[in-house]
């Protein structure tokens, strides 16, 4: 037997190992970008959002602070059959202020047709296309892109997919206080974000807290606004909506998720409305991942984890995709620590393009005097490159994921699986009275 000191030695050393910092690797390049002169009044950083059933968002930035926040908008080029009154926003930070930041919602609007569009009446004609109202659906996933040349890189990938909409768990501009750096992501992305709805929820990067000075998110929440009033929530950091037969919670690892909390309580009444035969497809998203076997930020999600997985469990969503960690994983169906054919799929894509670099390291413990880098019994692939990830629910029963590195062109899938409804298994049916019991909960 090994004497009891030289286990407790063994041990601490196992603890020690698998929780210390892990070293990122050195930064990729930042993307420079020229300084184009634009009349005062032209739409910049155009992007949208869904806001609701057959209503899109439409928001831009104008230099402008007189210039009208409306969107004209029509099926023919050129010809504008409607005009929408959206609202306005700006906000100071420091030393920077922001231009007039435009939301108008447009609608309703046909599925799966192509509109063109005019922001404030001025500058270029944009076009966009409405996701399906029936399967199939196809969404691109990326988080933790920044602005690099691997970002680039990775919405050239993107740029290739045939997708309806792209789903973003935290962490977009890396502007960590930089306010201009919130102006160049706008402009770097606005080529796809003009033309399929980017949904997004928040991450560290985009907290730019100061204390007794700033408020957390004030950029994020100014620039980015999502549906959270539709669907009922009080606030921009967690909220959800619906596409043909997905419903997506878009939730905040970086605002109080404790079952006391407003978030939490939102959750059991949004889940509350969830109708699997109308729906029967469950995703959440959110930044910091529960399920992960890299050193980086180990740990971290095990707080909102306690908290909501049980909660989520009884709902029997099918797939968790969160960000965070600068690598890619899937697990298995997997609950409280270990496989479980009635849990969710979790997915880790936090491997956009960001400037820190990729996270290479995976957990070590000590075996028999060696230290090893096992890979979990519910951990399928793991990798430590840039990519992007492609969900397509195919239909009520089946949907196929794949993961496309940046290396390699977009066509080559370097991970991928068929997924099986978990409406489709017989777990939802299953958990039936277990999810009334916790949503009935005080």
């Amino acid at each position: 037997m090994v004497p009891k000191l030289i286990l407790t030695v063994i041990l601490l050393i196992s603890v020690t190992v698998t929780t210390a910092d892990y070293l990122r690797p050195q930064p990729r390049e930042t993307l420079h970008f020229q300084w184009s002169p634009k009349p005062a009044s032209y739409p910049q950083q155009v992007h949208i959002s869904l806001a609701g059933d057959e209503y899109m968002r439409v928001t831009w930035v104008t230099d402008d602070q007189s210039s009208p926040s409306i969107v004209e908008y029509g099926t023919s080029p050129g010809r504008y059959s409607s005009v929408a009154q959206g609202e306005s926003t700006s906000y100071s930070y420091l030393f920077y202020s922001s231009g007039k930041i435009h939301h108008s919602v447009i609608g309703p609007l046909e599925h799966s047709t192509v509109y063109f569009y005019r922001c404030g009446g001025q500058g270029p004609e944009f076009q966009l296309k409405t996701p399906p109202a029936q399967f199939p659906v196809t969404f691109a996933v990326a988080a933790d892109l920044g602005q690099t040349g691997w970002t680039k890189s990775t919405l050239d990938h993107i740029d290739q997919c045939k997708y309806d909409v792209h789903l973003l768990p935290g962490d977009l501009s890396y502007a960590d206080y930089m306010q201009h750096r919130w102006d160049t992501f706008g402009e770097l992305v606005q080529p796809l974000a003009s033309s399929r709805p980017w949904m997004v929820t928040e991450g560290n990067h985009e907290q730019e807290t100061i204390p007794l000075l700033k408020d957390g998110f004030e950029s994020f929440n100014a620039r980015w606004k999502m549906p959270f009033e539709e669907s009922g929530s009080s606030s921009n950091l967690y909220y959800s909506f619906e596409v043909a037969g997905i419903h997506v919670i878009m939730l905040g690892s970086y605002t109080d998720y404790d079952e006391q909390s407003d978030q939490y309580r939102w959750l059991k009444v949004d889940l509350s409305k969830v109708d699997r035969k109308k729906t029967p497809w469950l995703l959440v998203l959110f930044h910091v991942p529960w399920y992960n076997s890299n050193k980086a930020h180990q740990g971290e999600g095990d707080g909102m984890m306690a908290a909501m997985e049980s909660l989520l469990y009884a709902a029997s969503v099918d797939i968790v995709l969160a960000g965070h960690v600068h690598a890619y994983e899937r697990s298995k169906r997997v609950n409280n620590g270990r496989s479980d054919p009635c849990g969710a799929v979790h997915i880790t894509i936090g491997d956009g393009g960001n400037r820190e670099g990729l996270a290479h390291g995976y957990v070590l413990i000590l075996t028999n005097l060696h230290y090893k880098e096992p890979q979990p019994e519910w951990s399928i692939f793991r990798e430590a490159s840039f990519g992007h990830g492609e969900l397509k629910i195919v239909n009520s029963t089946h949907a196929f994921w794949s993961w496309h590195r940046n290396d390699d062109d977009e066509p080559v899938r370097s991970d991928q699986v068929w997924i099986t409804s978990l409406v489709n298994s017989g777990c939802v049916a299953e958990k039936r009275h277990e999810l009334r019991n916790v949503l009935m909960a005080p």
